[in-house]
């Protein structure tokens, strides 16, 4: 106790001991009160879609899980359409952004040299921070047309059931279902493959900023030693650097997963907004957020709540995810004895 306190009276000392536990009990509350607000936001925002979709549900039940139609005029609505257009979208972006994520990471900390690693983390940086409304504008009325006039042809002619000339290609004969995902009759370029694309041109700064960062982690020591005992990059970069941070890898690539799965505005231009399930890639589909923001503005009724139960649905696909993402990051810790 300082000299000061020990000179002052005891009820003095125990008014100030009382005064500190109020304070601290005080910003113990202030501290759960604002954690308890996430919760609260969390569970407000899935009671209100799935008390809006309550309609729906009651109307079509679990067929409305299982059902591919949507037909205002008859007051029919399924979200298998809008469902599937989100899981491939999103897995295509994931299967594009990921690999080449990884080599931006790898190339940054390992491979560029100093004078040229901080302009281009800083321009990976400055690509997250650009609006998604710039890159569906960019899909739309860039990469859509050169995919339609310059892509598209040799995918359907040398990979799909439905080529040109008539004459099937070796892979679109004996590979299964590579002629189904690339055949197509629509002569547009908007699809669930260019919707996956610009998905992934949007998640890769995401991704490799994290990968990034991550990698820097990695003490030198390690590689040092790796590099010492006569390793190349790629064997330190795989060896050494992934396995060391893997765990923080992974949470990266499902932190890429969760923007994709919720991207509205970069789909709604390029993903072409049809409501009709093909298992072609090349025809334009629907997700979730896409046809929320196309038809929720002039809906009403029943297909106003059909609306908010593929909001729920939203909901509960993103948690899953997040969840896969937690019991892959416990099952690692559990690997590495943590």
């Amino acid at each position: 106790m300082p000299a000061n306190q020990a000179a002052l009276p005891i009820d003095i000392l125990e008014q100030r001991s009382h005064r500190d536990a109020r304070h601290e009990r005080l910003f113990r509350w202030l501290l759960k009160g604002c954690a308890l607000i996430v919760l609260a936001s969390l569970l407000g925002a899935a009671g209100a879609t799935l008390w809006g979709g309550r309609e729906a549900f009651s109307a079509f039940g679990w067929h409305f899980l299982v059902s591919s139609a949507w037909d205002p005029g008859n007051d029919v609505y399924g979200a298998v359409v809008p469902v599937y257009g989100t899981i491939a979208t999103s897995l295509i972006a994931l299967l594009i952004a990921v690999p080449i994520s990884f080599g931006i990471a790898v190339y940054l900390s390992e491979v560029a040299p100093a004078w040229l690693r901080t302009p281009v983390a800083s321009a990976i940086e400055l690509l997250a921070g650009i609006p998604s409304i710039i890159y569906g504008m960019w899909g739309l009325f860039v990469f859509a047309p050169f995919f339609a006039n310059h892509i598209k042809p040799w995918l359907t002619n040398n990979l799909g059931n439905k080529p040109d000339d008539g004459k099937l290609s070796w892979a679109a004969e004996h590979v299964p279902f590579v002629g189904k995902l690339f055949g197509s009759d629509y002569p547009f370029g908007a699809s669930i493959l260019v919707a996956g694309i610009v998905l992934a041109v949007m998640i890769i700064p995401f991704i490799s900023s994290v990968m990034r960062e991550v990698f820097q982690t990695v003490p030198t020591r390690l590689k040092e030693s790796a590099y010492a005992l006569g390793s190349s990059t790629w064997e330190v970069s795989w060896d050494i650097v992934l396995p060391y941070t893997r765990s923080a890898v992974i949470g990266g690539i499902f932190l890429g997963l969760g923007r994709a799965l919720g991207e509205t505005m970069a789909v709604t231009f390029v993903l072409g907004n049809a409501m009709h399930l093909s298992a072609s890639l090349l025809d334009p589909g629907a997700s979730i957020a896409s046809t929320i923001a196309n038809q929720f503005s002039e809906a009403t009724g029943l297909q106003k709540s059909s609306l908010m139960a593929l909001a729920f649905l939203l909901f509960v696909v993103t948690f899953v995810v997040l969840l896969i993402a937690r019991l892959m990051l416990r099952q690692l810790a559990r690997k590495e004895g943590r």
